[in-house]
């Protein structure tokens, strides 16, 4: 892509020195913009970007430090360098006025051609330098927004992988790798007075709603169940799936058991209530019911599978006892 050619402004109220600045800068390698007063100079500036303002001084109505004064107030023009043309400016007062108004430098009257495009060159070489710069910069910006883009992206892709890892793809609950890792933070965390408690959960009758309408239907069957567990534990208790029909919580800060067993009572009594269920065979009404196996942790338990162990025998115990009900390892 072609940079277009930088813009000289000329501002001049006499025509024969704006004719002869364009005799001396035509191959200057600039587009000469030219303006013969004050306020016709303040316009151009507001509607193009210029490389170098070359301002003569002396000029009626408002002369070239007031229209010096004014680009230096406006914030897109502040930077623009301005150049001062003019036979009146051997004093040191003159010169200072200059410096003040935001001037860069003086060009005497009459022009001696090398000192004018010497430093016009200087000025151009600045113009590109600086323009180079901005690219730069511009396009470091926007690799870097790009770069944003992708970590944020690589980020997501990389939280999705780790909750696949870790959480079921059907219902979205942890997984069993997962409530390994939470059951043996529960025990890392568990201090007298603060024990916790398991209940292993075994869906009766999913089996046969499987084999009657089908994987569909028991995938949606899951579905639910995990939502009505998930909607009615604490924030800080754990739902996972073990795999199947087969679901664990973890209860925490637990002091008494009997409030566990009342609430894995309830939990029968949820999940026991009618599944209505979509279906492509036709939508249907699925009835299960759950067995619940609880163990309270203890510190002389040897490890995380002993306690498991223990509450499965309880879960046995349940299903022995005629299913939808729970029971308490050693409780009976």
């Amino acid at each position: 892509m072609s940079t277009p050619n930088p813009k000289i402004l000329v501002v001049d109220d006499t025509r024969a020195n704006l004719v002869a600045m364009r005799r001396l800068l035509a191959d200057c390698g600039a587009e000469l913009v030219e303006a013969s007063s004050g306020n016709e100079a303040l316009s151009l500036c507001l509607d193009q970007q210029f490389a170098l303002i070359l301002l003569d001084v002396n000029m009626p109505d408002m002369d070239g430090f007031e229209v010096a004064a004014l680009l230096g107030e406006a914030e897109q023009l502040r930077d623009t360098p301005v150049i001062f043309v003019t036979a009146a400016y051997a004093d040191d007062l003159n010169r200072l006025k200059g410096y003040r108004s935001g001037a860069v430098d003086y060009i005497a009257k009459p022009i001696n051609d090398v000192i004018l495009q010497s430093k016009v060159r200087v000025f151009l070489e600045l113009h590109s330098a600086r323009m180079q710069l901005q690219q730069t910069l511009e396009e470091l910006s926007e690799r870097n927004r790009q770069l944003q883009v992708e970590i944020a992206e690589r980020q997501r892709v990389e939280a999705k992988v780790r909750h696949q890892a870790t959480h079921d793809m059907l219902t979205s609950l942890p997984n069993r790798v997962l409530f390994h890792d939470q059951l043996r933070a529960a025990m890392t965390g568990a201090q007298p007075g603060r024990r916790f408690a398991l209940a292993l959960v075994d869906i009766d009758g999913f089996k046969a709603v499987n084999d009657t309408h089908g994987h569909p239907a028991g995938d949606a069957l899951l579905q639910a169940i995990a939502g009505r567990l998930n909607h009615h534990v604490r924030s800080g208790d754990t739902v996972a799936r073990l795999g199947g029909d087969e679901f664990a919580l973890i209860f925490e800060n637990v002091g008494e058991i009997e409030p566990v067993l009342q609430r894995c009572r309830e939990i029968c009594d949820m999940l026991a209530k009618p599944y209505p269920l979509a279906n492509t065979r036709g939508d249907f009404v699925a009835h299960v019911s759950a067995s619940i196996g609880v163990a309270a942790w203890e510190s002389q338990l040897e490890s995380d599978e002993a306690l498991i162990q223990a509450a499965d025998r309880a879960l046995y115990q349940a299903k022995e006892k005629g299913k939808n009900c729970c029971v308490l390892a050693g409780g009976g």
